[in-house]
């Protein structure tokens, strides 16, 4: 009887940290305990354990006259999930001289089967690079986390499909049994190290903006809040093509960078939401207005992330906006002002990034005709009241652009489509408007992508007005009674209006059109 150890890991927030995998084995009566705060799922590896064990061709625990300890380090961390069973496994397999091989710098992760096949675990790319910060060489996991783990450079990865591949490719000691399968686990080797190797999806763009008919300061409005990633609000009556434009909006963002990629994938993979190995595109959310506080925002008694988080570098399109609950809507002041959401809890807080696009759409009221020429507003004074405070001032203040989207007239809707693609010319602008911020923020050291991320102090250092322009703009917030931090939103939006058209000064034009996106006072 012996002791052994092996490490694994699990996902902390969208971060993750190491553990030690301890087995002690002494004479005596069959037990077999876990200790080390386990919840459900790590109390039940004692069952997965065993009978995969046993399926792989060894004798179970449960048929041995064995104390067995399996300690789970550091003890005071809450461990959760099923991604320990196979360092168990291989600790207790160690620990009884069944097997042999080095231990160190090697990290096993996944869940198993009774029959000892490896399942797909949630959160496998960040726990290979804390892997790879803490100088583990080689990582052993499902064959189907593989690619998502070879994202991470410098570190073997390796993909299996069962217990007996991992044993027969470290075993160094003559098996007792022969109903091993000399099958060698295959080394994973994914050309994804670098951005130029990354192979992006093809863009087929599934709703083009040429379909949607007339809409062109919404059209405008968006292009904008792309370039700059800009906060927008569409209001108007149902119908008029609000969630058309929003659905459209995605394929007129630019390519993410290889940084952002394995960001994102982090974030969808430890929220379990990555049906594919890779997120190569902005993410897109789209909550119903139904959606719950935490499903929103995140939370839990070990917090997980929520739809502002999985928006992340991408896009959050809330339809309906007023109908959300109201704790929801206040609950966004945070990501929309500082690009992420804390949640604390009794165990602690945690913090998730939140930078995304906000796209709202929302009626004029709760019948949608508040303001028609043509149909009557059927609501209560009281109701109409109520549907407009849902959006709080401060709220409306973090919203950069208000677009109106009307309606259109009947001849414009019988109008054929244009041939001509509108969205991939939509979408050169943007990226030629990204490409100038993004020289702009390296060249001042400032690890910012778009405009909408500068603060005050970036924008007294890296916009200059001149004397006309900054008259006008001042005069027009007296006027508007815009706050501070609309001023600056105004400002932002400027440079982004002057960026889409090449100029290196932002001009009066710029400020003009910037100000007409601000919310008026007879909406909302």
């Amino acid at each position: 009887m012996s002791f052994a150890k092996t490490f694994s890991a699990q996902t902390v927030g969208l971060g993750a940290e190491i553990i030690d995998i301890e087995v002690d084995l002494s004479k005596g009566l069959h037990s077999f305990s876990i200790v080390g705060l386990g919840d459900k799922a790590v109390e039940e590896s004692r069952d997965r354990v065993s009978a995969s064990i046993k399926n792989s061709g060894f004798k179970s625990p449960k048929n041995k006259n064995q104390k067995v300890v399996v300690s789970l380090a550091p003890a005071d961390v809450r461990k959760e999930g099923p991604a320990f069973d196979v360092a168990i496994s291989l600790a207790y397999l160690l620990a009884d001289e069944e097997i042999k091989f080095d231990t160190k710098k090697k990290l096993f992760l996944g869940e198993l089967s009774l029959d000892g096949k490896l399942r797909k675990i949630n959160g496998v790319l960040p726990i290979v690079a804390e892997a790879k910060a803490m100088g583990f060489k080689e990582v052993f996991l499902p064959k189907e986390n593989a690619v998502e783990a070879a994202l991470v450079s410098d570190i073997d990865i390796y993909g299996a499909e069962d217990l007996k591949q991992i044993i027969y490719h470290l075993n160094t000691k003559p098996l007792k049994t022969d109903k091993i399968v000399e099958e060698k686990v295959i080394q994973t080797k994914i050309p994804l190290q670098s951005q130029t190797e990354i192979i992006y999806e093809e863009d087929e763009v599934s709703i083009d903006f040429n379909e949607i008919k007339g809409q062109e300061t919404a059209k405008r409005g968006l292009e904008i809040a792309a370039a700059g990633g800009h906060n927008i609000a569409m209001y108007g009556p149902p119908g008029t093509g609000k969630t058309m434009l929003a659905k459209a909006f995605s394929y007129i963002l630019p390519e993410l960078s290889f940084d952002e990629i394995l960001e994102i994938t982090a974030i969808h993979s430890v929220s379990g939401n990555l049906k594919n190995n890779i997120i190569s595109k902005p993410p897109v959310r789209a909550p119903h207005h139904t959606s719950s506080y935490v499903s929103v925002v995140g939370g839990g008694s070990n917090p997980k992330s929520g739809e502002v988080t999985l928006a992340h570098r991408g896009v959050l399109f809330l339809d309906e906006f007023p109908e959300f609950d109201r704790k929801v809507i206040e609950s966004l002041r945070e990501p929309l002002e500082e690009g992420e959401i804390t949640i604390s809890r009794s165990k602690g807080s945690y913090t998730f990034p939140a930078n995304f696009i906000l796209i709202a759409a929302m009626n004029p009221c709760p019948c949608g005709n508040y303001g028609s020429k043509t149909k009557e507003c059927i609501c209560k004074p009281t109701d109409l009241l109520r549907y407009q405070r849902k959006v709080s001032g401060p709220i409306m203040d973090r919203i950069d652009m208000w677009v109106e989207v009307s309606q259109i007239n009947y001849e414009k809707l019988s109008e054929k489509d244009s041939v001509v693609k509108e969205s991939p010319e939509i979408k050169k602008r943007v990226v030629g408007a990204r490409n100038i911020q993004k020289e702009r923020f390296v060249n001042a050291k400032r690890k910012i992508i778009t405009n909408s991320e500068m603060e005050a102090k970036d924008i007294s250092k890296l916009i200059i007005l001149d004397d006309k322009t900054k008259e006008i703009l001042n005069t027009s917030a007296k006027k508007l009674n815009l706050s501070a931090r609309a001023y600056h939103r105004v400002i932002k939006l400027a440079r982004t209006i002057a960026d889409l058209e090449g100029d290196k000064d932002i001009k009066t034009s710029h400020i003009l059109e910037a100000l007409q996106y601000r919310p008026k006072n007879s909406q909302f």
